[in-house]
């Protein structure tokens, strides 16, 4: 009576202790044609009888429309795997002691199995008197024949279930393949599989465990933990889990329900599932070793063979996600290295404030080659931001080459200008390989009098913008083209300004002001409205009110931002 397939045929029919109105039809047919006062299509499930189609039964039972299985001679049909008719069950040894008869007044039985399209039997469709009766040949035959009618219905329900979880499942696929595929990290990976999964055998939790020299660690998603994941959040590698088990022997593993959790692992086990309120369990291993994904149920489940091979795909899809998100997170760390040792330490210049920020891409695919710099000449200070074309470590290298090939450019001739600094690099990038462009604004400050004169050439970067107090923000958008190396390019100029006390300038790269779907203008408009708003505030916190909301930005470009106060002339 516990036969997984039975009671996955059961759960596919759809049918437990309701009114089901195509079962009391049947009910009310046998009811009619053999003048029985009652009538039931009773379903048997592991530890009680349900009626969803019936007629004539009264009380409580009637009510619930179940008994337990002490109350059942449905039973016996499913046991038999064939009909159960008694004249008077008083009599009979098999059914003298049910509690049917006082409490449901079941004196005369006739029950006929009712089958899925598999031969097995569901439960019964039976006729029921008060009183001793001898049911005759033609009687049987007709509860034989709706019995077999009932079967239809019942197999066709199945068959449409089955319909649909195939569709299901084929939806599921193809939502993991696409959903996994675009997993940032294992956190990420794991929200991703839990929003996967839904409808009635919506598992209760889904677990992502990794592995690493001493055993398992569970991946928490901080939006949404889970009190398994409190309980255990870390396994070794011999407890007596079925997660770790799994990993172990390098198989899946299905427990069905709390009787198999007892007799198959420890205590320990049996504790922690007990305390969270789950019975069955489905844990499959990574392969490679790479760790354990699992799935739990609050009641017994039964899993059908196209379940287990639709989740074990999904396994499949888990693993190559964790690869590649272990892959890229081994790089960026290398290119992040990489890219943090080339961010310029500002220096203390007196008269002048600088804070700079830098925030990688959030679609951590890799890092980029924006850049800032600052570093102080015997009479000047120097200032440069760009931004090397593409976003890969390739990036990331060439941007070293330039801003040391323009601190070189200025080293060499303290009086060179910008201008001049620009097409030096202008010319190694016709001379060396580096096969890419850039955009990038180089600027010196030189002191004047009592105020700052900034001189600056610009190559296809974003204007800067500049505070002046009692005239606002003003951008200064004279530029010349990027720097591609073509031998024929137009000279580069030179503009200045004087920047006098309580200025602030602010050099940016195009991830501060580019959104996707909005317009770059209106984006850098709001930034010269922040700027202004916040010009007076030290430094850091302008900072942070300009990279306010950059975080929840999708696939945003990196992002570096250098701002410099005038807070007087200095020494």
């Amino acid at each position: 009576m516990r036969d997984p397939g039975r009671l996955e045929a059961l759960r596919l029919a759809g049918l437990t202790a309701a009114a089901d109105p195509g079962m009391d039809r049947f009910a009310r047919l046998v009811s009619r044609l053999l003048r029985v006062p009652v009538s039931l299509v009773s379903l048997l499930e592991p530890d009680r009888q349900v009626f969803p189609g019936m007629v004539g039964m009264a009380g409580h039972w009637a009510a619930r429309r179940e008994t337990p299985l002490n109350h059942s001679f449905c039973q016996h049909v499913v046991a038999d795997g064939g009909p159960l008719v008694l004249s008077d069950t008083r009599t009979h040894p098999r059914t003298c002691a049910s509690l049917a008869i006082p409490d449901l007044k079941v004196v005369a039985y006739a029950g006929m199995p009712l089958t899925d399209a598999d031969g097995r039997v569901l439960g019964s469709l039976c006729a029921i008197d008060h009183h001793p009766r001898e049911w005759t040949a033609d009687e049987l035959r007709d509860l034989e024949d709706l019995t077999a009618a009932c079967s239809m219905e019942l197999r066709l329900r199945i068959a449409s279930e089955l319909i649909q979880r195939d569709r299901d499942h084929a939806g599921l696929l193809l939502r993991a393949s696409v959903e996994l595929a675009h997993a940032h990290d294992p956190t990420d990976l794991t929200r991703r599989l839990r929003q996967l999964f839904q409808g009635p055998s919506q598992p209760d939790f889904v677990g992502l465990l990794l592995a690493d020299g001493q055993g398992l660690w569970r991946v928490v998603d901080p939006d949404d933990v889970h009190p398994a994941e409190s309980a255990t959040d870390r396994l070794d590698r011999d407890a007596a889990f079925p997660s770790a088990q799994a990993m172990r022997e390098q198989r899946a593993l299905f427990v069905p329900d709390r009787a198999a959790l007892v007799a198959g692992f420890g205590p320990e086990a049996v504790a922690v599932y007990d305390s969270l309120g789950l019975q069955s369990v489905l844990s499959v291993p990574l392969p490679d070793g790479h760790g354990v994904l699992t799935w739990c149920w609050s009641r017994p489940h039964v899993m059908a063979p196209t379940e287990e091979a639709v989740l074990t795909t999904v396994v499949g899809y888990v693993s190559q996600a964790v690869e590649r998100t272990r892959f890229v997170a081994n790089r960026l760390s290398t290119a992040e290295q990489l890219q943090a040792a080339m961010l310029t330490e500002l220096p203390d210049v007196p008269g002048l404030d600088m804070a700079a920020l830098y925030l990688p891409a959030a679609d951590q695919d890799m890092v980029g080659g924006d850049w800032y710099d600052a570093y102080p000449l015997p009479t000047a200070l120097m200032l440069s931001i760009g931004d090397v074309i593409g976003h890969d470590v390739r990036a990331t290298t060439v941007m070293g080459q330039i801003r040391s090939m323009l601190r070189q450019a200025s080293l060499d001739d303290p009086a060179r200008s910008p201008a001049a600094a620009l097409h030096a690099i202008d010319q190694a990038i016709d001379v060396l390989p580096l096969g890419v462009g850039a955009t990038a604004v180089h600027a010196r400050l030189d002191r004047a009098a009592n105020r700052w004169r900034l001189t600056w050439s610009n190559a296809g970067h974003p204007a800067p913008l500049l505070y002046v107090p009692g005239s606002g923000v003003t951008p200064l958008p004279d530029h010349d083209l990027l720097l591609l190396g073509l031998p024929d390019a137009p000279p580069r100029r030179d503009h200045t300004r004087d920047l006098p006390p309580g200025s602030v300038l602010l050099l940016y790269t195009d991830g501060l002001v580019e959104r996707r779907d909005e317009d770059i203008d209106a984006c850098t408009a709001h930034t010269a409205a922040t700027l202004a708003r916040h010009a007076d505030k030290p430094l850091p916190l302008l900072l942070q009110a300009l990279s306010t909301g950059l975080a929840e930005i999708p696939h945003r470009d990196d992002v570096a931002v250098l701002a410099l106060r005038v807070d007087g002339c200095g020494g």
